[in-house]
């Protein structure tokens, strides 16, 4: 999708800010997540759970709060009242500036047989609250704390404590709920502010220390990966290792590690990709000498000479041999094989072509046996299973030669049959079989499991070729010699 403002032919970065080429886009955005990065996240969740923990602080004392308070004006007032209570008679004057002093509204005290109004500035009205501190239970003090606090009016409330001298047994007080209000509400901004003072402390060493631990050393790692993926053949652009001894730590050895391997393997690619390319030119070079040789001889062939005419079809397949070499590596050297184009053809045909191909009809020392059935059809590429079959009985041809004992028996075998949708094809010889530490890498290319000096390409293009047609193959080692198994599926299978 083209993006407006951007040239005719731009691809814009995904959503994960990948560019086209598969890189990440590192321009002013890579890297830079100001508070939206993780310290930034950290900042903010650090306050938050400060704030949440300041939460369960703040509930029990602002409920400790309200007790505090009722019961410093119960006291005032009940001392107070006690000393006015000695006399007879209480002067308006008196009564006036006890209420102000306790910001009460009435004042009553219960000596037992007798109840006394000591002060009064106006008839309560109803009364919203009644509140006896002998009876005052931590879960009642939050609920009616936080009933005082969400108080709409102006009403009032009744606070009754035991006495605290004389024969005074209880005071009653009653008083403004606003007056109870306020003092809470200034106490909860005074929490609020000191939670935020500690939250925004805690935060911010928080947030330094994250940097210094965390943050900037895998702001080192981004950039690390980001410079070495510009050129990640270059040795030196992998990430240098610190003492730290964390996790970290472990994350920059492993980095540095996974670094080093890579940039060892593609330099090797990259000098096999050389490789390739001088083995193609040399290739195509060497195919037109072999076919100049062969047009020699085709002509010697010609000749009336016993030795020449008994010679010349043992070089002609030799140099057969030697073009198929020089075709295998360039068709390996290609992206990728053509697609299969599937017939179906008699695999027995087949066998005997690859026997005729590599001489094995009439060999000296190596016996050859197509055990294929006649009638037995398979559904594949007419020459793609052709290279297949050659490859492996080349292969196998290779190892018995390589032989010199004359009592070995030295024997190559095609088999094959089918089960239901799929033909199971089995080669087979009578040779050394192939070293356990080859088997590893036995179908990738350069891994040669034939005679020294073989190039390694021929069970690779085997495996290649029956992916493509959907099939497999199998080292057998449970059987003396060498065996591979395959297994080649009908096209709708």
């Amino acid at each position: 999708m083209k993006h407006e403002g951007m040239p005719e032919g731009a691809i814009a970065p995904n959503e994960n800010g990948i560019g086209a080429s598969g890189k990440p886009e590192t321009g002013n955005q890579f890297g830079r997540h100001r508070f939206g990065g993780l310290s930034g996240k950290l900042l903010l969740l650090t306050i938050l759970f400060v704030m949440v923990a300041e939460v369960f602080i703040y509930v029990p004392s602002i409920a400790n709060f309200r007790n505090t308070w009722l019961m410093d004006r119960l006291t005032t007032a009940g001392v107070a009242a006690s000393v006015l209570a000695e006399t007879n008679t209480i002067a308006p004057r008196l009564q006036e500036e006890l209420l102000k002093t306790t910001g009460a509204i009435a004042i009553a005290l219960d000596q037992g047989s007798q109840r006394r109004l000591i002060a009064m500035s106006d008839v309560p009205a109803q009364i919203d609250f009644v509140v006896d501190m002998a009876k005052v239970t931590p879960w009642t003090s939050v609920l009616d704390s936080f009933a005082v606090l969400t108080y709409r009016g102006n009403g009032v409330m009744r606070a009754v404590a035991a006495g605290q001298m004389g024969h005074t047994e209880r005071v009653d007080v009653v008083f403004p709920i606003a007056l109870l209000q306020q003092d809470m509400l200034a106490f909860s901004g005074r929490i609020l502010a000191l939670s935020l003072v500690i939250s925004g402390i805690t935060a911010t060493l928080v947030y330094i220390t994250l940097q210094a631990l965390f943050i900037r050393p895998l702001r080192r790692l981004t950039r690390s990966m980001e410079q070495f993926a510009d050129n990640p053949e270059d040795v030196s652009r992998i990430i240098t290792v610190s003492p730290r001894r964390d996790e970290l730590g472990d994350a920059e050895i492993r980095l540095a590690a996974m670094e080093e391997a890579l940039s060892r393997a593609l330099h090797q690619k990259q000098r096999l990709a050389d490789l390739g390319l001088a083995v193609s030119k040399i290739n195509h070079d060497l195919r037109n000498l072999l076919a100049s040789a062969q047009l020699f001889l085709e002509r010697l062939e010609h000749v009336p000479d016993p030795t020449v005419n008994r010679l010349a079809p043992k070089i002609l397949a030799t140099l057969d041999r030697a073009v198929s070499y020089t075709q295998a590596v360039m068709a390996y050297g290609k992206a990728q094989e053509r697609t299969p184009q599937r017939r179906l053809i008699a695999l027995k045909r087949v066998g005997d072509d690859v026997a005729d191909v590599l001489g094995l009809a009439d060999h000296e020392t190596v016996q050859f046996e197509n055990k294929i059935a006649e009638t037995l059809e398979v559904d594949a590429d007419p020459e793609q299973i052709f290279r297949v079959l050659l490859n492996l009985t080349r292969n196998a041809l290779q190892a018995l030669e390589a032989e010199k004992d004359t009592t070995l028996v030295r024997r190559i075998c095609l088999s094959a049959e089918r089960r239901g949708s799929c033909v199971h094809i089995e080669v087979s010889d009578t040779g050394p079989g192939i070293p356990e530490n080859t088997q590893r890498g036995l179908f990738k290319a350069f891994h040669s499991g034939a005679k020294a000096g073989g190039i390694g390409l021929g069970l690779a293009i085997v495996a290649e070729l029956l992916k493509a047609h959907g099939g497999t193959i199998q080292l057998d080692c449970s059987q003396p010699g060498t065996c591979f198994r395959i297994e080649l599926p009908d096209r709708n299978s």
